[in-house]
């Protein structure tokens, strides 16, 4: 990880760009920090590297033919309203299929994103990054071995070259001009924020979702590196515009009431992944050093 001490103080507009494995993952990861960034006039971008085929009906009250039968079509649009909720400038389909569980039949599918020729996927995220041309870029951890779906592996595989190569005009010389990001992130849950919930549940007499099971492996909290500050209302909202994803009466999501569950952590939590200048040790602006 290489950091500089160097001003980099920057002449482009402030832009973001987030880069997620399947509609729905924009909502439960980063939306309040998305939507502050967007009331501060930052540019904001989400890539959406699938569609979301592979999954599975989790709400009942959607489980209908009409929507089993074309439901790449209603999660594009469930997509849609929730990237409006959170306030991105745009979103973009990087353009492959949803791998599906591990071990699932989706796992061969010629156009899924697990099987992507990795310099093709490559060259589309980093033609997108010398367009929008963001200072800061937002992922997933490098190891992933709580939830490792191959389309969030995959997204990781994509971003780290894609990192290394936008700034590089040797590399997809066709792609748009050059332009080197400074920082990337990856959206992670906090120790702390799991342990509180979970006793916010019992503490109401409430079953909770989040037991001993969730904490298993859980990374210690001083491996953040950020910590936003942000609405979790955004979160909410833009969780049930996912109506095929998210049921409103999951207790994961909704089993508190929201203003217990917003005391416990207004906070949206990053590790950093890369970064070209010098960082604090726990920021609360992903823009710092930056602005």
């Amino acid at each position: 990880m290489a950091t500089s001490h160097a001003d980099h103080s920057v002449s482009d507009p402030l832009s973001i760009l987030t880069v997620h494995a399947h509609p729905d993952d924009e909502a439960s990861k980063g939306a309040g920090t998305i939507r502050r960034h967007r009331d501060e006039g930052i540019r904001t971008t989400l890539v959406c590297c699938t569609g979301g085929e592979a999954g599975d009906i989790l709400n009942p009250a959607m489980d209908r033919a009409e929507v089993k039968a074309d439901l790449q079509a209603v999660r594009a649009s469930e997509l849609k309203a929730a990237a409006d909720v959170i306030g991105y400038d745009e979103h973009i389909m990087l353009g492959y299929r949803d791998s599906g569980m591990p071990d699932s039949e989706a796992n061969a599918h010629p156009d899924c994103f697990a099987n992507a020729d990795l310099d093709e996927a490559v060259g589309r995220l980093v033609k997108i990054i010398r367009r929008v041309r963001p200072q800061v870029m937002v992922s997933y951890p490098e190891e992933q071995k709580r939830y490792p779906h191959p389309d969030h592996l995959q997204v990781t595989a994509v971003c780290l070259p894609a990192w290394d190569r936008a700034g590089d005009e040797n590399w997809y010389p066709d792609a748009g001009e050059p332009f080197t990001p400074l920082k990337m992130y990856a959206t992670q849950w906090s120790r702390k924020r799991m342990v509180d919930t979970h006793q916010a549940f019992l503490d109401l007499g409430l079953e909770s979702p989040y037991g001993e099971d969730w904490l298993k492996g859980k990374d210690r909290d001083d491996r953040l590196t950020a910590r936003i500050e942000v609405d979790n209302r955004v979160r909410r909202e833009a969780l049930l515009a996912h109506a095929t994803q998210v049921d409103p009466k999951s207790p994961f999501w909704f089993g508190l009431p929201d203003e217990v569950h917003d005391a416990i952590h207004p906070y949206d939590d990053y590790v950093i992944v890369r970064t070209r200048i010098e960082t604090a040790s726990l920021e609360t602006d992903l823009f710092a050093g930056i602005r």
